[in-house]
């Protein structure tokens, strides 16, 4: 298993081993908690005073607690990869190999989307994480086709681009994506990939976002 640090206990950590003060602590959650809902919301493109706003700090606090923006996305960033490593370690660890393999997708997808944007704002910082993301997704997918709960002609390697591929823009030819989108994306990739038994697809169908409203 992997051993994880906290975005917050890495901000907190100056290095003298001191306990922060209370108070310190809890405006440090709460940038962390606002830069991750403002990475996922705006992207890459979120601001201190943007987090400030929403943590309900003032940028003066701000740069107090975290220094720079830099550093706090970095820290998020770590925290956010650990978790999806985390996550690949749990799937490895549920009896059922299928399971653990298809938890762990979900995850993998939700959490890559967010991650994606602030690892290029920081200028590609996550690549040294690739090794560990890798290995968990090349296990997962070697376990799962020893189980036999897995088609044996893709690699680990096709796995890795078709769980990309789940991710989607909000329209696309007129059409506006549905609710959970990436949800029945995913559930399409899975059945693919899953021998023998296809599942219901979750959530609602892309809708044609120049048709008419129909009348109830």
């Amino acid at each position: 298993m992997t051993s994880t640090s906290s975005a917050v206990d890495r901000l907190l950590d100056d290095g003298s081993g001191r306990r922060p003060r209370a108070d310190a602590r809890r405006n440090v959650e709460r940038l962390v908690r606002a830069a991750r809902e403002a990475a996922a919301e705006v992207g890459g493109d979120v601001t201190a005073h943007e987090i400030a706003r929403r943590a309900g700090v003032g940028v003066g606090t701000f740069y107090r607690r975290v220094s720079t923006l830099e550093l706090l996305l970095e820290a998020v960033l770590a925290e956010m990869v650990e978790e999806i490593v985390a996550r690949g370690d749990e799937g490895l660890a549920d009896p059922d190999p299928w399971a653990g393999f298809a938890g762990f997708a979900g995850d993998y997808i939700r959490l890559r989307n967010e991650l994606c944007d602030m690892n290029e704002a920081l200028g590609g910082s996550l690549d040294h994480a690739r090794s560990d993301l890798r290995d968990r997704i090349r296990l997962l997918v070697e376990r799962a086709q020893g189980a036999g709960a897995m088609r044996a002609d893709v690699t680990w390697k096709d796995v890795a681009f078709l769980l990309v591929s789940v991710s989607t823009t909000a329209h696309t030819l007129g059409l506006r994506a549905g609710h959970r989108q990436w949800d029945r994306n995913l559930q399409v990739v899975l059945d693919g990939l899953r021998t023998p038994e296809p599942a219901p697809l979750p959530g609602a169908p892309p809708e044609d976002a120049n048709a008419p409203a129909e009348r109830a």
